[in-house]
């Protein structure tokens, strides 16, 4: 209109507040991440300490869950009159040595995957693998044994006790058997975990097994 004049141009600048040039902002990893301020990159292998830490834990449940079992073991071994003692089968002598006898060749396979001969770990870890298999096989024929003599799991309490000790460390053992099969077929230059800490953390379980059949025969042993 005639008489007016255009009010000026009002020039509006944003700051950009976070000093970050184009407003992007920062990445994960870029130092404000949960791990450190380095993301992992997807070809990169988990920490080992997760392994750890989850064997811990499993190792510990079941040493909970046998404590427990044995517990009653002994409650109910001194607290009945129906308890009748039953003749353990001489197999689990031998099967006791068998499993003692897988430690010792876990250990060379470890060792030998120490010294880089891969072959040499092979033949060991493999001959470990076949010898849970044949205390697995050695604790079947057990079971047959007892069966033979009449003497089953519902009979009496201690026969109970044993069929339920035998069986359950004989489901975690099959548990440990597959672990080493697993390891067995594992390639050296795998992603994931590394074939040592998988060896490793195999080894703990194979020898808490070990040490626990030990207790549990023990423990059967004197509740006769």
């Amino acid at each position: 209109m005639p008489g007016t004049t255009a009010p000026p141009e009002i020039e509006i600048i944003v700051e950009d507040i976070g000093g970050n040039g184009g407003g992007t902002p920062p990445r994960r990893g870029d130092g404000g991440g949960d791990d450190g301020g380095r993301d992992r990159r997807p070809d990169e292998s988990p920490s080992p300490k997760r392994y750890f830490t989850a064997i811990a834990l499993g190792l510990v449940s079941i040493l909970m869950f046998f404590m427990a079992l044995a517990s009653a073991f002994l409650l109910r071994r001194s607290g009945g009159s129906d308890w009748v003692p039953i003749h353990l089968p001489m197999v689990l002598w031998f099967n006791t040595l068998v499993l003692l006898g897988s430690s010792l060749t876990l250990e060379l396979a470890r060792t030998r995957l120490a010294d880089a001969n891969l072959a040499a770990f092979r033949k060991f870890w493999g001959v470990t693998t076949a010898f849970g298999a044949l205390f697995l096989a050695g604790q079947l024929i057990a079971w047959r044994q007892l069966v033979a003599q009449g003497v089953y799991m519902a009979s009496n309490p201690a026969s109970s006790f044993f069929y339920v000790f035998t069986g359950a460390h004989g489901v975690h053992l099959l548990g440990g058997v597959g672990a080493l099969v697993y390891v067995s077929f594992r390639k050296a230059d795998a992603k994931g975990i590394s074939l040592p800490t998988a060896a490793e953390i195999t080894s703990y379980y194979w020898h808490f097994m070990d040490g626990l059949w030990v207790f549990l025969l023990a423990l059967l042993y004197l509740g006769k």
